[in-house]
């Protein structure tokens, strides 16, 4: 009878309890959404585009001198001896490993700024998101893109309100 009543009020006070937690608010926000279309996100990736049609206009001058080079040596190939002509193979090749490691390089530069600029804006998105999260009482955030059946009320959204408090806070990455 002693371990009867035990079980029971234990078994009543779970019941409590897991209902209790069961009010928690939970939303979702697009995570992408807000990487892509908060101002310090449209800014780095204006920045960035900038940055790699600069260097692809750099590469695309520096292929077309070496597809030059290479025909003016075709050209060249029976008038030249072949001493000669062997040395300037040789310092075209040397100037495709070049240009090919420099373009190596310049995608390389860019990837790491992306990342770069990624990894910022999350810092900044980190502190508004807990200091939203506390003001209106949300217990969990989950990313939009792994939610796979939400009601029908728009209000766990909350990638919007994100957005323009990143906005405000957060103008520009300044990636120069």
């Amino acid at each position: 009878m002693k371990y009867l009543v035990k079980f029971f009020v234990v078994t009543l006070l779970i019941l409590i309890s897991t209902h209790a937690f069961a009010e928690q608010k939970i939303a979702f926000m697009d995570l992408k959404f807000i990487l892509n279309n908060s101002k310090a996100g449209k800014g780095a990736q204006i920045y960035l585009k900038d940055t790699f049609t600069d260097n692809q206009k750099k590469l695309v001058e520096l292929e077309k001198k070496l597809k030059k080079q290479e025909s003016d040596l075709l050209g060249q190939k029976t008038v030249l001896s072949e001493e000669e002509y062997k040395k300037q193979t040789d310092n075209l090749r040397k100037e495709v490993v070049e240009y090919q490691k420099e373009r190596k390089e310049s995608l390389n530069q860019i990837a790491k700024l992306r990342t770069d600029a990624r990894n910022k804006l999350l810092k900044e998105v980190d502190p508004i998101l807990k200091s939203y999260m506390s003001e209106n009482g949300i217990s969990f955030v989950v990313n939009k893109n792994v939610v796979i059946l939400a009601g029908n009320e728009h209000n766990n959204d909350i990638t919007m309100p994100i957005v323009k408090i990143l906005d405000k806070e957060l103008p520009s990455l300044n990636l120069k």
